[in-house]
């Protein structure tokens, strides 16, 4: 409360935020997905510009170039491109986005692996820095959240989802053996 008097402006955020990650996680337990007919066609992978960044040369992708926000996403991007068992990838746009009562929410990847090496699996991947949930905003934790929620429901369609930093990870979730 002595902040409050020293600060009363940062003191009102703070109290914001701390309500407002409290309120997420409470929405985040009881949320619920049904699954819908609406689709995306190919016209999201058509970007209206590319970014100012170098970008990976890629062989599986959907696209020839890769544009990456981070040197764990350029590993990620080699691992892929480098993996017998992907038969292609996608770099999400951020305009894919699944809605959530905290935010949408844009997942990063999708990958196909080889059906001869495991059931045909679509693997939407999360890439952020870090797999501590401490270091993630707890609001972005709880998006992350509900998308594990929202392809839990299309699971069954042999979707799998997980939030991942390195390539070996979703290779474990999925069941193949690095």
């Amino acid at each position: 409360m002595e902040q409050f008097g020293f600060n009363p402006e940062k003191f009102i955020r703070d109290v914001i935020n701390i309500i407002n990650a409290q309120k997420s996680t409470k929405i985040v337990e009881h949320i619920e997905y049904h699954e819908l007919e609406d689709t995306y066609d190919s016209s999201i992978f058509t970007a209206p510009h590319l970014p100012d960044k170098t970008p990976f040369k890629a062989s599986k992708c959907i696209q020839d170039l890769v544009f990456t926000d981070s040197t764990v996403e350029w590993k990620f991007v080699e691992d892929l491109d480098g993996a017998s068992e992907v038969v292609v990838y996608a770099r999400l746009p951020r305009s894919f986005q699944i809605p959530t009562p905290v935010g949408n929410y844009a997942p990063d990847w999708a990958i196909a692996f080889d059906k001869d090496k495991v059931k045909h699996v679509f693997f939407i991947a999360e890439t952020k820095g870090t797999m501590e949930d401490m270091q993630l905003n707890k609001i972005e934790s709880n998006k992350i959240e509900c998308a594990k929620k929202l392809f839990n429901v299309v699971s069954t369609c042999g979707v799998k989802y997980d939030h991942v930093d390195n390539f070996e990870q979703p290779k474990n979730v999925i069941g193949l053996k690095g």
